[in-house]
């Protein structure tokens, strides 16, 4: 029977493969293997198989860092194929992954950015692909970080939506904005790889076809999901708010419906697709949101995913079980039991010297990969700790930022709320005024074409009148004609008759010499041959009678025929006068109805006239009520901030305050006149609109400085400011509700608001700090003595910073020497240019006196411009007093009894005591002087040896300081726990303590700025002057209130020549 051999313990208890280095890298083998499988640059689709195991890696180490660390090695930029499947591969991580791939994703943002970016802007087919992918991803990232109750496969129930969404209708509505732009991007995605499928073929059959369909099976399990929860939302919405502020949400979710309707419908008859993936159908037409009822029809969109079926290949494992080659590890082990137990057959192999030598082999190699390990290990240990530091950082800075964003978002909401109110109001007073104008504009077009038809009829009227009075012509010339014609009628019968009379008495003649001639006959018939002669002249001369009388006769017919003639025309001319008389007539009674319509029209205008006289006075009212009203909500919102909690971080400066009362109290003088006016003329209140608008913001942005104001002033007086405040919103309130009143409205009286507002301005200059009492005559010699003592002080400054280098040569060495040289060389650089500045700023200072004083002695000069000679003397005071608190802060550091800190401050003092004395000297210097740009120039090298004093003493700080070194590697788990709590409390207690100190420098500077010029005496400014003499002991920065500051006088008061403009105290 064999005996069992003695084998060494270290052979029989080796496992290799079991070990958790191993482990590791067959982990990051088996990773690298699958992410290299998945993302290629062939244009076939990802097979699933792969994406799982990257998936399961995921879940493996909580978190996506392994695929990262070998995805962004990935060549992205040199293959658009290559980019859209990392997209896809990344997109079905950031589904099913592990919860913690998010944040690490959120990590890699700008590199996903930079990829969609570059194939963006380049012509490639899959690259607009990718472009429109890697939005996408950007906004899935964003949304489920912004909204963790959401887990990026989308995947929650009722509850959790409705506990997501909350009750606050502002975060629905912000809810469903964010949704619907999800949607977008999922639709966008998409229509473009639509858009590039060519549908006359059967691409889906295709690699290529294939390889750009896959991504869309993850787009319809996210828009299932996205397109429930908004249906939800938007239900919600309609039960908390009218439907017509919901038209853009319906407008905006009937296009993404139809979309995703058409989306789904198309990828159902595709083959691909059927085989993977079942694709819900959505309802012919949307819901109706204004039904409430409508929510129980909407049936929840479900994606189905059938069994996958076993593929071809078998699936490699995750783990790998042996570390040996796996060819010679069955044959190693085989001879290891063979050596143990013997062989079957009962023969002994004597092979222990071989055994001996492979098993010394084995231990070297063993003790070489004992090395590799604890180098990699150490590897490992120092990324981990590079890696807790900048978390730590980045977990302090997100603090910050969360603090920061959390004001901001307050803010942010209440100026919202404020912007959405105003907008409203805008759009309502938008509303009416264009309805003003239009009416208007319709009234001036119904009164020019009154207008233009009252000139019409004016032109018509005269146009009548015109023919009146020629038809009244016409008929007198007729009457005339007709006169004539009488008279010639009378003349005619006055002929005749005369001719009758002629032709009787010719025929009473006739008679008497027939008469007599008979007689004479008679008488002398004896004598007839005497009378035959007679006779025959007696008959000759009755010829001719006969005959006178035929042409008598036919006179008298030529006459009778004449006088038939005329009296045809006379009735001829009687009947055309009988006409014109009716024509007359007519013409005359429609020129009377013509008149009486004129003047009904004319009646009607007038009425019409009257109407858009009232109308215009209601206009002009109703705008003038609509500003008060407008004007009242301003005030109102003003004299709210009194008591509102977050206008308690506002500040502001009393300076400021007099200036916004003062522009106040002038409009109030506007604002009665223009009330005068709109009383003397209703018709036209524009005067009194436009200071009415001017005053309530004046006035509002007084109460609302009053109120800042008081935050830094004492409480009597911030008291009695805040109830003059009130008392001037009351007032003004009143007035704007007389003024909306008809009644009320003469009554109105705008002065009475002057009255609180010269309290408010009184209060102001209570409230600025006190100036030294200094004599304008002494200002001059305070100057030339500051800007002297200040020169004296640098000069020491520099002759201590050598003394003390010096010092610090012969008493250190090394690194601290090395430190201290660096240090003091720095300060003595920054000491030579602020020499060199305070030179150039007296040259120039000299130059401005000479140019500016004309006649007048410097001191006159200085006097008159006091504001600008006091900033001067405060800018140099203050310069003094940082260099030589600056060599005191060096001393220390020298001397390892004082802190870098202080010497960093110091050095931010100096640039800015430097930067006063810049400005002050430059208010009044000509802006093309030479001295002016030197000064500049020694500015600005100030600021660069100021920046370097701070560099080499943060240098020299962090070679001075120890460091020491994190190593974790003995302790235990609990040691390490012990050790992380301690640590996070000590860090909780630090952030008290910054957040105490904070508060405190905050109050510090309230009370600096409140006790600012009042605390300092002549004397006590003369002794505290910085000297140019100690050596020895720390000197004491003088209180900031001992900088001399002279009471400023009102805006108005300002001389041109000063230059020196108010300004608002802001609080930082």
């Amino acid at each position: 029977m064999n005996s069992i051999k003695n084998v060494p313990a270290r052979v029989l208890s080796r496992r290799p493969g079991h070990s958790l280095e191993a482990e590791r890298e067959q982990f990051d083998k088996t990773q690298a293997i699958s992410i290299s499988k998945a993302i290629n640059s062939q244009e076939a689709p990802v097979k699933e198989k792969h994406a799982r195991r990257i998936i399961l890696g995921t879940h493996h180490e909580k978190g996506a860092f392994t695929f990262w660390s070998y995805a962004i090695g990935l060549p992205l930029p040199s293959s658009s194929i290559l980019s859209w499947k990392f997209c896809h591969v990344l997109h079905k991580v950031l589904r099913d992954g592990h919860p913690n791939v998010l944040h690490d994703c959120q990590r890699y943002r700008s590199n996903i950015r930079e990829i969609g970016d570059l194939w963006g802007h380049l012509h490639d087919r899959y690259g607009q692909l990718v472009n429109v992918y890697t939005k996408l991803l950007l906004t899935k990232i964003s949304f489920h970080l912004k909204h963790p109750q959401f887990p990026a496969s989308l995947e929650v129930t009722d509850e959790v939506l409705e506990k997501a969404a909350g009750t606050d209708v502002n975060n629905i509505f912000q809810l469903t904005v964010e949704m619907f732009d999800y949607m977008d991007c999922e639709l966008r995605l998409s229509e473009s790889v639509f858009r590039q499928l060519n549908t006359a073929i059967a691409v889906s059959q295709m690699s290529s076809g294939q390889c750009r369909l896959a991504p869309l099976i993850q787009v319809i399990q996210d828009c299932s999901h996205l397109y429930h929860y908004t249906v939800k939302l938007m239900f919600k919405l309609h039960s908390c708010l009218p439907a017509d502020t919901l038209q853009g949400h319906r407008d905006r979710f009937h296009e993404q419906f139809h979309s995703l309707r058409n989306f789904f419908r198309r990828a159902s008859d595709m083959l691909y697709f059927k085989r993977l993936i079942q694709i819900p159908r959505l309802p012919e037409g949307p819901p109706n949101f204004l039904r409430a009822s409508a929510l129980a029809e909407h049936i929840k969109p479900v994606v189905v995913i059938p069994e996958e079926a076993p593929e071809d290949e078998e699936p490699e494992n995750l783990i790998e079980i042996s570390a040996g080659p796996p060819a010679g590890e069955p044959a190693v082990v085989a001879d290891l039991f063979d050596q143990t137990f013997g062989p079957p057959n009962g023969s002994l192999k004597d092979d222990r010297d071989l055994q001996i030598e492979n098993l010394k082999r084995e231990v070297e190699l063993l003790r070489a990969e004992l090395e590799k390990i604890k180098l990699e290990a150490q590897r490992y240990i120092s990324q981990l700790k590079g890696q807790v530091n900048s978390l730590e950082a980045e977990l302090e800075e997100q603090r910050k930022q969360k603090q920061k964003a959390l004001v901001d978002n307050e803010q942010l909401r209440h100026e919202l709320a404020q912007l959405r109110a105003l907008q409203l109001e805008s759009s309502r007073n938008q509303g009416l005024r264009e309805e003003a104008e239009r009416k208007a504009s319709a009234t001036e077009a119904r009164y020019s074409k009154l207008k233009e038809k009252h000139s019409e009829l004016i032109n018509t009227h005269a146009e009548l009148l015109r023919k009146n009075a020629d038809t009244a012509k016409q008929l007198t010339v007729t009457q005339q004609s007709q006169e004539e014609v009488a008279r010639v009628k009378e003349q005619l019968a006055f002929q005749m008759e005369q001719v009758k009379r002629e032709s009787e008495m010719k025929l009473e003649e006739q008679s008497d010499q027939l008469e007599k001639l008979k007689r004479e006959l008679e008488a002398k018939t004896g004598e007839l041959a005497h009378a035959q002669e007679a006779l025959s002249r007696t008959e000759q001369s009755g010829s001719e009678l006969s005959s006178r009388l035929d042409t008598l006769s036919a006179e008298k017919d030529a006459l009778s025929g004449a006088m038939r003639q005329r009296e045809a025309d006379l009735l001829a001319a009687q009947s055309l006068v009988r006409e014109k008389e009716a024509a007359l007539s007519q013409e005359q009674l429609r020129g009377s109805q013509e008149r009486g319509e004129l003047q009904g029209r004319l009646a009607e205008k007038e009425s019409q006239e009257q109407g858009l006289r009232q109308r215009l006075l209601d206009e002009q009212f109703a705008m003038l009520r609509g500003a008060a009203a407008e004007a009242q909500g301003i005030l109102q919102d003003a004299v709210s901030k009194l008591d509102d909690p977050l206008h308690l971080r506002c500040t502001s400066s009393p300076d400021y305050l007099v200036s916004r009362a003062q522009a106040a109290l002038d409009t109030v003088s506007a604002l009665e006149k223009g009330h005068a006016q709109y009383l003397t003329s209703l018709a036209d209140a524009s005067s009194l609109v436009a200071a009415l608008t001017r005053f309530s913001h004046l006035a509002a942005d007084t109460i609302i400085n009053g109120g800042a104001t008081s935050h830094l002033a004492p409480t009597d007086p911030a008291d009695r400011l805040v109830d003059a405040c009130r008392e001037c919103g009351a007032r003004a309130l009143e007035l704007l509700g007389q003024l909306q009143d008809r009644q009320a409205l003469p009554r109105a009286q705008p002065g009475l608001v002057r009255t609180p507002l010269q309290g408010i301005l009184q209060l102001g200059e209570e409230l600025k700090p006190k100036s030294l009492d200094v004599r304008q005559e002494e200002l001059g010699a305070m100057v030339d003595k500051e800007m002297a003592a200040t020169s004296a002080a640098i000069e020491d400054a520099v002759r201590r910073i050598e003394d003390m280098m010096n010092q610090a040569r012969h008493e250190s060495s090394g690194v601290k020497l090395e430190v201290n040289e660096r240090i003091l060389n720095s300060c003595t650089e920054l000491m030579k240019a602020i020499r060199l500045l305070v030179m150039t700023s007296t040259s120039l200072q000299k130059e401005i006196v000479d140019s500016g004083r004309g006649a007048a002695t410097q001191q006159e000069f200085y006097a008159k411009n006091s504001r600008w000679t006091e900033g001067l003397i405060s800018a140099s005071k203050a310069v003094g007093w940082g260099a030589t608190q600056l060599v005191e802060s060096a001393d220390k550091v020298v001397l390892h009894k004082g802190k870098y800190e202080e010497l960093i401050v110091c050095s931010h003092e100096i640039a800015a005591s430097t930067a006063q004395l810049v400005a002050a000297s430059k208010v009044k210097a000509n802006k093309h002087s030479p001295h002016l740009s030197r000064l500049q120039e020694c500015s600005r090298t100030v600021n660069e040896r100021a920046a370097n004093v701070v560099a080499s003493t943060k240098s020299g700080q962090e070679q001075i300081e120890d460091r020491d070194t994190m190593d974790f590697s003995g302790m235990s788990l609990i040691k390490l726990k012990k050790q992380e709590m301690e640590i996070q409390v000590r860090v909780l207690e630090l952030e008290k303590t910054l957040e105490v100190e904070r508060m405190r420098l905050g109050e510090l500077r309230k009370q600096h700025y409140v006790l600012a010029g009042v605390m300092g005496t002549p004397s006590e400014e003369d002794t505290n002057r910085p000297s140019a003499a100690p050596r020895s002991g720390a000197s004491k920065k003088p209180p900031l209130a001992q900088k001399p500051t002279v009471a400023p006088r009102q805006d108005h008061q300002l001389d041109k020549k000063d230059g020196v403009y108010s300004a608002q105290l802001m609080n930082y």
